[in-house]
């Protein structure tokens, strides 16, 4: 494994990150965690050299902090940088900030969270959380030994991400990031940004919600078959990413053995600077692709869930993506009338608009919806 300086924090981190959001579960439930496999999984991991974990108040339903408090006991805890996050959408008053950071060290069971976060920080959860006093929050909590690290994960346009890395002296930023998503939200603009501040800058949705390394173009294949070192698109992924020396870390949520297999191997020679110009231009060849293919800009993170109609509504973005991306519209439509149960499907969208409100990439999923329920012949 590889590590590198964790921004002016001076740690060493590893520069592949255990991400929690996608952990194995049981009878396609959230909250019902596969334990047996989920612990053998992370211990693996860390085992080989991982120690950077990331969690958050609201992965599984509430329910990956309670495991990770498991899962990291038998000496597992002191050997990894823990990282979880404050839900920015639960925070309705100063005092929810204390009750759910003391919550979440009862769940972790620890006393201290290496790096605290403020979760998908984008302009209007920042300026409830300023008016709520969230800077002195982190104060005392820091203070008090509670946390050690302050940071934020962001989803919002640029200018908001300038804002907030100037508005307090945070020790790290999580950004979403690929190389389709080069001028999106923080960018490669926030990136460099970040880093001439100081602050670390993690990496989540390296490989867009798994898109990168799954049901990739034949034109893509072609072009990464005409490098000269042969590397599965995985690993072109990470290794675009693990090329920028201002990257610390780079999450991957690893639900199957495989996965991580894979991704410990890629890590090994995942160098800063490191991507010859030939290898640098067959990935923009494999960008301008993937442009020209996808509809909807969707991670899979599943923050617009659940929907109160039971619309599964990542599911039904994903495959209006594979009609446009893959060239396979009656594939998709057997998917979509095989694996969606009538109710997760998008005609009962009533246009409530929840999930506008709370979709980080800010995608129109009630428009969406319409062209899903169009193309599949609902």
């Amino acid at each position: 494994m590889l590590y590198r300086k964790l921004g002016k924090t001076g740690e060493k981190v590893s520069i592949l990150g255990y991400g929690c959001m996608r952990l194995p579960v049981l009878e396609g439930a959230p909250e019902k965690i596969d334990e047996k496999k989920a612990t053998e999984l992370l211990r693996c991991a860390i085992d080989h050299g991982v120690n950077y974990v990331d969690a958050a108040y609201s992965y599984n339903g509430g329910m990956g902090e309670v495991f990770l408090g498991k899962a990291l006991a038998d000496g597992y805890r002191e050997k990894v940088l823990l990282a979880t996050k404050l839900s920015c959408k639960r925070v309705n008053c100063k005092e929810d900030m204390d009750r759910f950071l003391n919550e979440q060290l009862e769940k972790l069971q620890t006393d201290c969270i290496d790096f605290y976060l403020l979760h998908a920080v984008k302009k209007s959860y920042w300026e409830k959380m300023k008016r709520f006093g969230v800077i002195e929050f982190l104060e005392r909590a820091r203070a008090a030994g509670k946390i050690k690290y302050t940071g934020f994960s962001f989803h919002d346009e640029h200018e908001v991400f300038k804002e907030v890395v100037d508005a307090y002296p945070w020790d790290l930023c999580q950004i979403q990031f690929n190389y389709l998503d080069e001028d999106f939200q923080a960018g490669i603009e926030g990136l460099k940004y970040a880093a001439e501040k100081g602050l670390a800058v993690v990496i989540m949705e390296p490989l867009r919600g798994g898109n990168l390394a799954s049901k990739v173009p034949e034109e893509a294949r072609k072009v990464w078959a005409r490098a000269r070192i042969k590397r599965t698109p995985a690993e072109w992924a990470f290794r675009y990413l693990w090329n920028y020396p201002e990257i610390s870390v780079v999450l991957s949520g690893m639900s199957e053995p495989e996965h991580l297999k894979e991704n410990l191997r890629i890590a090994e020679e995942g160098h800063p600077n490191s991507l010859s110009a030939e290898e640098k231009s067959l990935i923009r060849e494999v960008k301008d692709i993937y442009k020209a293919r996808t509809k909807v800009n969707c991670t899979g993170c599943k923050y617009c869930m659940p929907c109160p109609s039971g619309v599964n509504i990542p599911r039904n973005l994903s495959y209006l993506n594979d009609v446009f991306m893959l060239d396979d519209v009656e594939n998709a439509r057997f998917q979509y009338g095989v694996l969606l149960s009538p109710e997760e499907k998008a005609g009962n969208c009533i246009e409530c608009g929840e999930c506008e409100e709370v979709c980080p990439q800010n995608i129109k999923i009630r428009e969406m919806l319409k062209e899903v329920k169009e193309f599949m012949g609902e």
